[in-house]
């Protein structure tokens, strides 16, 4: 799944209650794909390393560099997740339940990548067993997310924008 999608997931799921709940649920969503590509990405902006090729297949992994697949080992694991949830619960002595988008992210991401293209770690490092998913660029996932997404944030709009409205309108009633 695209970047983008997995904030906007994230955000929806998680971080409905205000504006900074929802900037931390979005953020906890990209987070797994912005640690490993995001330095990458830096270094193709400054011309230090060469921008892969996209294209309506993905482009060949071997053209990352090899801490770009540690990182995402790691962020792509649903143990490294659970403990850095309880970490944080530890810290501030309450959970922090916006940061379970990061895990949102991963279980997406195990059916919506195959072996051809960053294939989800989620049990690194236990086992390095892998789920060949479907392609999150198929038109059969991609429309569909974006459909779905589109249709939620619509619902939820709406709601809360009915929710502030309803008091207003019940004052002026009267």
């Amino acid at each position: 799944m695209d970047i983008l999608s997995h904030g906007l997931w994230g955000g929806i799921a998680f971080g409905r209650t205000n504006r900074r709940s929802f900037g931390l649920a979005f953020s906890f969503g990209i987070l797994p794909d912005l640690v490993p590509f995001g330095p990458f990405y830096v270094a193709v902006l400054l011309g230090l390393a060469q921008r892969p090729h996209f294209g309506h297949e993905p482009p060949d992994p071997s053209v990352f560099p090899d801490y770009v697949h540690r990182a995402y080992s790691v962020t792509h694991s649903l143990v490294v997740f659970l403990l850095a949830f309880a970490l944080l619960w530890m810290v501030f002595r309450k959970p922090i339940w916006e940061s379970t988008a990061w895990g949102l992210h991963i279980l997406f991401d195990i059916f919506t990548h195959s072996f051809r293209f960053f294939p989800t770690p989620f049990l690194w490092p236990i086992s390095d067993f892998k789920v060949n998913g479907l392609h999150w660029g198929r038109s059969e996932i991609f429309i569909p997310n974006v459909v779905l997404l589109v249709l939620l944030y619509a619902w939820f709009l709406y709601r809360r924008r009915r929710v502030r409205k309803g008091p207003i309108r019940a004052f002026l009633r009267k």
